[in-house]
């Protein structure tokens, strides 16, 4: 079953969707929205289990996929073009390849159709262990959740999933359900293994990260067919936070020549 996912909008144009990855929330794309705003309707749901949205007990690709289908349905957004990083990435994958007609091309950001490690379950045991509700300050738990994960981990990233109700800290996060379906989000569907994608398709990645290897792009040209395959220097996993004005070029002029060749008479 499909969820309405919550969102947020800015800017009028050509519209543009952009997925955040694991552990994230719209809000974490605002800076690039803002700039992409200028010349695009860009919308920022919240996945499935985080941020705003409704909660799950799955999230599978075809079914994050299916819930951004809905909101493009539901706010009738004429093909969009999909952004996605990290687990927005494979989602916007996987929508290009199971619904094609409903998009425009898609730019998919440090990742690749295929599986890794899990790295992330530790990171949702540290947080279930701590007590939040009875913490008295964030502070507290930063250092709480800091103390349990390896210095290399990302806490202050995790730690925007904490909110405060009712002068009580919770997870916005389904920990539960993210921690049980962590092996799918670390794989890619067996299914859409077969199908191609012959839109536009840009694939941009950091120079200092690991998740598109060299190995990766004959597995990317084999199911995008139109792939540019770009990389970012002194950008690691979080290209958006490491190097956002070069991301940004590659985004614009991206979406400048896919708008171009989209509106071109035949």
């Amino acid at each position: 079953m499909t969820l309405a996912l919550a969102f947020e909008a800015l800017g009028s144009g050509p519209p543009v969707v952009i997925l955040h990855g694991l552990f994230g929330a719209g809000r974490n794309w605002t800076q690039v929205a803002q700039v992409l705003a200028a010349d695009h309707r860009v919308y920022l749901p919240d996945a499935r289990n985080h941020g705003a949205s409704p909660w799950a007990e799955s999230m599978s690709y075809a079914e994050m996929a299916g819930d951004v289908l809905a909101l493009i349905e539901r706010e009738q957004l004429q093909r969009p073009f999909v952004i996605g990083h990290s687990m927005g990435g494979k989602t916007a994958m996987a929508l290009a390849l199971s619904h094609p007609q409903a998009i425009a091309g898609i730019a998919v950001i440090d990742i690749a159709p295929e599986s890794y490690t899990d790295q992330f379950s530790s990171y949702v045991s540290a947080m279930r262990s701590l007590d939040v509700a009875g913490a008295a300050s964030r502070r507290e738990i930063r250092q709480a959740l800091a103390d349990s994960l390896s210095a290399e981990a990302p806490v202050d990233f995790l730690m925007q999933n904490l909110r405060r109700q009712n002068d009580r800290f919770d997870w916005r996060l389904n920990l539960l359900a993210t921690g049980l379906c962590m092996r799918e989000l670390c794989s890619f569907p067996d299914a859409l293994r077969e199908a191609r994608y012959d839109g536009p398709a840009l694939f941009l990645h950091g120079a200092e990260s690991d998740y598109v290897r060299p190995t990766s792009l004959a597995g990317i040209r084999a199911m995008f067919r139109h792939a540019e395959v770009e990389r970012i220097a002194d950008a690691g996993h979080w290209v958006h936070a490491d190097q956002p004005a070069a991301l940004l070029c590659g985004l614009r002029d991206w979406l400048t020549d896919a708008n171009a060749a989209a509106t071109a008479p035949l």
